[in-house]
């Protein structure tokens, strides 16, 4: 019994001073979060550089581009991460409402087959599928639905979508702190910043598996594409 109490003030002091970001975002989603900044913050830069002023004017210029770019876009990601969430706990209420409903077994099982996964499907037999949706049916079928259209992680979740977005220009804008010249300190910055691209492409390869070499290098060659698209298309 003292082993089980003290496993269980380990896990939950673990939780606590679990850092805040990795808290509310899966590893994905925030190297998800740091991709869409720097590509939208190397869309920027580049954007400014053709009508780049010189001196210390158009490194000013550079700095508010960068920095504001991704305070608009980290704004802009944190409300439709809240509207993603919303949506997927409301279809969760909806999907409980409609089994409760549902007038015959068979329905029932196809509402939540329908829901389930299908890679997960595809991972077992039939029967091993049928008892999965079986046993979620007994779950849901006494479930009490709780209305909420927002809750307070949902806004933590929000602010650290806000929170990737915005730090992943700041190395971008440390150049032009430094540097006078705007043309000299935009180089500097656009080379960070794909550097930058190459270390997430090798986190991404830690999570999936594969190359880290390989998946930094097409991280770095997916993103200038990206950006180039953005480019051109008078992002």
């Amino acid at each position: 019994m003292r082993d089980v109490l003290e496993h269980d003030f380990s896990l939950n002091r673990t939780a606590r001073t679990q850092s805040f970001v990795p808290r509310y975002l899966d590893p994905a989603s925030r190297l998800g979060e740091v991709l869409f900044g720097l590509i939208m913050v190397l869309t920027v830069t580049l954007t400014a550089g053709l009508t780049l002023a010189q001196g210390p004017e158009g490194v000013r210029q550079l700095l508010f581009a960068a920095i504001g770019c991704n305070i608009a876009w980290g704004i802009i990601d944190a409300v439709m991460y809240i509207m993603d969430r919303v949506t997927v706990r409301v279809g969760k209420v909806r999907l409980v409402e409609s089994v409760q409903r549902a007038p015959n077994a068979p329905e029932t099982l196809e509402l939540i087959q329908n829901e389930i996964e299908p890679e997960l499907q595809e991972l077992i037999d039939p029967e091993a599928a049928e008892g999965l949706s079986r046993s979620v049916l007994t779950h849901i079928s006494g479930a009490k639905i709780t209305r909420r259209r927002l809750t307070k992680d949902d806004l933590f979740g929000a602010l650290a979508c806000f929170w990737l977005v915005f730090v992943s220009c700041l190395p971008a804008a440390i150049p032009f702190v430094i540097f006078s010249q705007p043309r000299f300190a935009l180089r500097i910055s656009n080379f960070l910043l794909i550097a930058l691209l190459f270390f997430v492409g090798q986190k991404w390869a830690q999570c999936i598996g594969t190359n880290r070499l390989a998946a930094g290098s097409s991280m770095v060659g997916i993103g200038l594409a990206l950006v180039g698209v953005a480019v051109l298309l008078g992002g």
